[in-house]
């Protein structure tokens, strides 16, 4: 695959995955909540004597934007690393660079888990497993690139893993909301506690 349609295939998916999200928010709230309103922050800006974190359509609505621009980011990630610059040969190369050998295996592994887990995040399935498969890998990042360069991501330093970690344990805690197919394969439930 070429690097312009590499890009063009990203763009597009990004694009589906945006339009899909406002749907979801406008039109899927009448079939899980049931009351006919389609404004999903509508507690925010009301005043009355409910909060945001009250109105379960704010709550699952958040979730929905958390677990999908987290599972966007890190696909994308995963995708580079399999299929732009130096494919998995090349990333293969960098990881024994760091001593992380066999290179490609590791590659393989991380640029897979990335995407698989970028995939289950914006689908809100096998939420808290996915969650826990990225602090995992995130761990890794820290321990074998960052940890020794500082806080700051501009000198390849830990805060970018440490956000995307603190992130997942939060997807983790939470669950998936109602606006998954956890939810609707009525599986959220049985991953609790895990």
């Amino acid at each position: 695959m070429s690097k312009r349609t590499a890009d063009i295939v990203i763009r597009v998916l990004t694009a589906v995955t945006l339009v899909a999200l406002a749907l979801a928010v406008l039109f899927y709230e009448d079939l899980v909540w049931g009351d006919g309103s389609y404004a999903a922050v509508a507690p925010l800006f009301a005043g009355g004597e409910h909060s945001a974190i009250d109105s379960p359509r704010t709550f699952d609505t958040a979730l929905l934007l958390l677990r999908s621009a987290l599972g966007m980011m890190i696909f994308v990630h995963g995708y580079n690393k399999a299929f732009r610059g130096g494919k998995l040969a090349g990333t293969g190369r960098w990881f024994e660079s760091m001593g992380m050998r066999p290179g490609k295996i590791h590659a393989t592994l991380a640029a897979g888990t990335e995407m698989g887990v970028g995939v289950l995040l914006v689908l809100g399935l096998l939420t808290q497993l996915a969650a826990a498969g990225l602090i995992a890998l995130m761990v890794v990042a820290f321990w074998t690139v960052h940890r020794d360069k500082g806080f700051m991501i501009t000198g390849e330093g830990w805060e970018y893993v440490a956000l995307i970690a603190v992130m997942s344990l939060v997807c983790a805690i939470l669950g998936p909301g109602a606006m998954s197919l956890d939810y609707e394969l009525e599986i959220a439930h049985r991953l609790d506690g895990m």
